[in-house]
């Protein structure tokens, strides 16, 4: 078949469809973004988005800038222009005790001793501020904050947030609309995005906001898109011909439009009912997705925002307040080095053990050789241990009053600590690395990432069997796993005959994975589960890939220059055609499994919750089993949500469950669905026969 030329006359066929495809795919980012029950899979919304593409270029006069297409722009920017905001983004001063609070209440009865007024509460996000300007519906700028006056366009990067809507979802939207938010790193997203980092040598982020910020900061939008960055709006700039009056109200008509707004906020009447919500705030802000390092109080009556005013930097009508960081102080005892599967040497500060945040912590990232010389820590010190995130510990400070003389400055060694062979740091890379291949440490570390849960999924393959694998000399990469036999796995420390036939076994069955979970395993520096599976998308098999062309992988949507300069290198190199050709050997796929996902989708459009101890099935193979059927897995419980399926000492999501009316399913009705039993149609306040409290938030709204 021929390659298809642009023609600059579109029939009506190709102008209706083009409509059509834009309006399926708008929805389904909604459904899947916002209310987190998409009803059809990646794959086949890939096909609708390919066949957009197409179309539009065919026809470059059908191409438009709210098309899905358009997300992702072109070559990167040699910079950023300047933005001066119509209205100023202000930032909000801060409160960090309930006096605080009490005196920013007692100023407005000062402010406002006719009384009429209630507050907003909702949650502080920690992320990069940003203005969206909508002009009839369509978005037309995004920029930065910068100093408040003046901010960055960054609309190019703002655009490739999956999120953001370039079109309002509102039959009659305003003239202007500009609205104000967060940009942020989900959490789970942060940290896997720390692991691909250190595996391939660079420097780990220090905090979600640190790499939403950076990431907003690249002038290639490409990048960008490959980062997995959201948003979330609670406020606006300009807004003319907007009928709303309340803040409240305001947030309701942001995800009317197709935007998301704060996934919980309370109005408060008083004094005593902003406390209670501080509280229930505090008490929940581990479910969101997002670093919460505080709670913003908001006057709800729009009306008086311009009355009250603003001071230099902060409105009056509103004020943060700030929850105290998890910390705590203890001694650096030493400081070692960790070697990852790509060779780079991360520190670690080794610590007199510590209690933070409900853990004990042993153990707190240094980030690499150059920051623990710019910072001078030195074995010995006296450091505070903050959980970056609430997630990682890391080390916050050094109290260089208390040194006594006796701390040690660190060195970087001249060998791998693990292999003794020689270390090196690459022009333009910070992380140092062994240049052994065959270095032990190295070996071990890609084991445990090729047999991981998202990759080749081998059960039973745990650490300390790993360890022994690689230094009884059976296992030198992953390709020696399938030639392990009961024969050779005997005498192995704490491996019984039964346990090496399960390990046999999974080792097996790991034979016919998917092709994006080897992609995956193979352990190629920058390509994460996403990006195998865009890549599995695009190549039929194993060898396709390693014969790409570089300018072929750069064509790849999702996929930039840096990770094709990879992919490229990965297979150029002779040790991996030995890999791959002793793969094959033993039996693996190499190739793109038929799409059975469409087989069986009675789950389409349905959002599940696990909670608690599954005693049926592995939690893992659980959410593989909905996902199989077309259903969606979240990680907490909201008025989406449509099935929660609770196991042994569910916890909290249970009672969020029971309070929302969400359907909830013991195992054994779990267990009946996924053997062709009937899907119910979840309705509130049917989701459980038992009475139950009502355990509503006085004052929560139904956002």
């Amino acid at each position: 078949m021929g390659e298809k030329t642009a023609s600059s006359n579109p029939p009506p066929a190709a102008q209706a469809r083009v409509a059509q495809l834009r309006e399926l795919l708008a929805r389904h980012d909604r459904l899947y973004y916002l209310e987190t029950r998409p009803e059809i899979s990646d794959y086949d919304y890939d096909q609708l988005y390919r066949e957009l593409a197409d179309i539009e270029q065919r026809y470059p006069a059908l191409q438009a800038p709210d098309s899905p297409t358009q997300r992702v722009g072109g070559a990167p920017l040699p910079a950023f222009q300047p933005v001066r905001h119509r209205r100023p983004m202000l930032s909000l001063a801060n409160t960090y005790s309930r006096d605080e609070v009490r005196d920013f209440c007692s100023r407005l009865a000062r402010l406002l001793p006719e009384g009429g007024y209630s507050f907003v509460v909702e949650p502080k996000i920690d992320g990069v501020a940003v203005s969206l300007r909508y002009e009839n519906g369509l978005l037309t700028l995004g920029s930065s904050r910068g100093n408040g006056e003046v901010g960055d366009d960054i609309t190019a990067n703002l655009r490739t947030i999956r999120s953001i809507p370039l079109r309002l979802a509102v039959a009659a939207p305003p003239p202007v609309l500009e609205v104000r938010g967060e940009v942020y790193l989900p959490r789970a997203e942060f940290a896997a995005l720390n692991r691909a980092r250190a595996a391939a040598g660079e420097p780990e982020f220090a905090n979600p906001r640190n790499a939403a910020a950076g990431s907003l900061k690249l002038l290639d939008a490409r990048q960008v898109s490959a980062r997995p960055l959201a948003a979330i709006f609670y406020g606006c700039g300009e807004m003319p011909g907007l009928a709303v009056r309340e803040h409240a109200q305001l947030l309701r008509y942001l995800q009317e439009a197709g935007l998301p707004a704060p996934p919980r906020c309370w109005e408060c009447p008083d004094f005593p009912a902003l406390l209670a919500a501080i509280d229930a705030l505090q008490s929940v802000r581990a479910e969101f997705p997002f670093e919460t390092d505080g709670a913003v109080i908001k006057v709800n009556q729009l009306a008086l925002h311009e009355r009250l005013g603003v001071t230099a930097k902060s409105p009056r009508w509103a004020v943060a307040y700030k929850f105290a960081p998890s910390r705590a102080a203890t001694r650096l005892r030493a400081i070692t080095l960790q070697v990852g599967r790509t060779g780079a040497l991360t520190p670690v500060a080794e610590l007199e053990p510590v209690s933070l945040a409900g853990s004990t912590i042993e153990r707190a990232t240094l980030h690499n050789a150059d920051e623990i010389a710019r910072r001078d820590i030195r074995v010995g010190d006296l450091v505070t241990i903050e959980k970056a995130g609430d997630v990682i510990p890391a080390v916050s400070a050094v109290d260089t009053a208390a040194r006594t003389g006796a701390e040690q400055v660190f060195v970087m060694p001249a060998q791998c600590p693990a292999c003794g062979g020689p270390i090196n740091r690459r022009p333009g890379e910070i992380a140092w690395r062994c240049e052994n291949l065959q270095c032990p440490a190295q070996v071990k570390r890609w084991l445990m990432h090729f047999a991981g849960r998202d990759a080749m999924d081998i059960e039973n393959l745990g650490e300390a069997l790993a360890d022994q694998l690689v230094e009884r000399g059976l296992v030198r990469d992953p390709a020696d796993l399938y030639q392990l036999t009961a024969q050779s796995l005997a005498g192995l420390k704490r491996l019984g005959a039964k346990s090496a036939d399960n390990l046999l076994a999974g080792i097996a069955a790991s034979r016919q994975r998917p092709l994006s979970r080897l992609i995956f395993a193979l352990g190629i520096r920058h390509v994460g589960l996403g990006m195998a599976r865009v890549l599995e998308q695009h190549f039929d098999s194993l060898d396709a890939l390693a014969q790409a062309a570089l300018d072929q992988l750069e064509g790849i949507r999702d996929i930039g220059p840096v990770a094709s300069a990879s992919i490229a290198d990965y297979f150029a190199a002779p040790r991996t055609d030995g890999l791959i050709r002793r793969l094959r050997e033993a039996g693996v796929n190499l190739r793109r499994l038929p799409d059975a996902a469409t087989a069986d989708r009675r789950f389409a459009g349905r959002a599940f919750v696990l909670t608690g101890a599954l005693s049926r099935m592995p939690r893992a193979q659980a959410e593989a089993e909905i996902r199989r059927r077309g259903g969606h897995v979240t990680a907490s419980v909201s008025g989406k949500t449509d099935f929660v399926v609770a196991g042994a000492d569910p916890g909290s999501k249970l009672e969020r469950a029971l309070k929302l009316g969400v359907a909830v399913l013991s195992e054994d009705e779990f267990a009946a669905m996924l053997s062709d039993g009937p899907v119910p149609a979840p309705a509130a306040g049917s989701a459980t026969p038992m009475a139950v409290p009502d355990l509503r938030r006085p004052g929560e709204l139904p956002l």
